[in-house]
């Protein structure tokens, strides 16, 4: 018996694969092709950045601890870290200081690195150079160097007090009477080239035609400042904004070295709270659920900042 010439049974002809067969065959691939390359990344991004966030969340659930007991039997607590969160007066004093902390920083930071941007956008090249060099040198020292160079300048025998006693004020130890307010300034001193460097770049940007428009209508500096340039840097601001709070939500070595959080806990900020729980008395579990505390307050900023952004976009 003969078979038809278009049978697929027909000898020495192989048969055809579904077209939906082929197309799953070069979508598996195309993955493959992407995921081969990025592997490495994607493990190093698992094992450095989620894996520890992970980590920190189950940690929060549990009693676990450095050493005892404890350490060796760790078990899960549930919401009880949390509950003690809750009821704690020293977490909540830290949360409002963090809080200060924040705001002093992110209000000391954007105002200072705008008007030194401003001051420097129509500057000679070499005025430029020299206050860059300058505040941009403070942004690059290492944090405990910062909190060494504060901590000589504030202390009782200390150049401020040295300077104001040329003057007739009286000596004091300002890490003691305003420890807050001291590190504030410190963690403004060091910070404030980034934000002056974003600030002049989203300036670069704005129209010249727009703000001489504006003044030969008769505008002020200030005017012009208010209703032309700071609309068309909203977007600069918001993003500026919320990488200084990302910066300094963390910030731990600069108070460390300056005040270790004393005198008392006038300047212990979540993160030194943190780091005195889990490593100082070895409560990890503690510990790390006041780290989630603190990531979730810093994603709170975040998504305000995002809101921000987006509105900025749809605008």
């Amino acid at each position: 018996m003969t078979r038809a010439p278009g049978n697929p049974g027909t000898p020495g002809r192989a048969p055809q694969a579904p077209a939906r067969t082929r197309g799953s065959r070069r979508a598996r691939a195309g993955a493959a092709r992407w995921v081969v390359p990025m592997a490495p990344a994607l493990f190093l991004l698992l094992a450095f950045f989620a894996g520890p966030i992970l980590w920190t969340v189950w940690a929060s659930f549990t009693n676990e601890a450095l050493t005892g007991a404890q350490a060796a039997d760790t078990e899960f607590v549930g919401l009880d870290n949390f509950e003690q969160l809750a009821g704690d007066r020293r977490f909540r004093t830290a949360a409002v200081l963090t809080a200060l902390f924040l705001l002093g920083s992110i209000l000391g930071q954007t105002v200072l690195g705008l008007a030194l941007a401003l001051l420097l956008r129509h500057r000679h090249g070499a005025v430029r150079g020299a206050v860059g060099t300058v505040v941009v040198g403070a942004w690059v020292v290492p944090e405990v160097v910062a909190g060494f160079v504060w901590y000589a300048f504030l202390e009782r025998e200390g150049t401020l007090n040295a300077l104001l006693g040329s003057v007739g004020v009286g000596a004091q130890n300002w890490l003691f009477t305003a420890p807050l307010l001291a590190v504030v300034l410190a963690n403004v001193w060091k910070g404030t080239a980034f934000s002056m460097m974003t600030y002049g770049a989203g300036l670069s940007e704005v129209p010249g035609d727009l703000e001489e428009a504006a003044r030969v209508d008769g505008a002020s500096g200030l005017q012009v400042l208010w209703y032309v340039v700071l609309p068309l840097l909203r977007r600069t601001i918001a993003t500026t904004l919320l990488l200084i709070t990302l910066q300094t939500v963390q910030v731990f070595t600069l108070i460390y070295v300056m005040t270790a959080g004393g005198p008392g806990s006038r300047s212990t900020t979540l993160p030194l709270l943190m780091y005195r729980e889990a490593l100082s008395l070895g409560d990890l579990g503690y510990g790390t659920a006041i780290a989630l505390a603190l990531l979730v307050i810093a994603g709170l900023f975040s998504v305000v900042y995002v809101r921000m952004l987006s509105k900025e976009e749809q605008a």
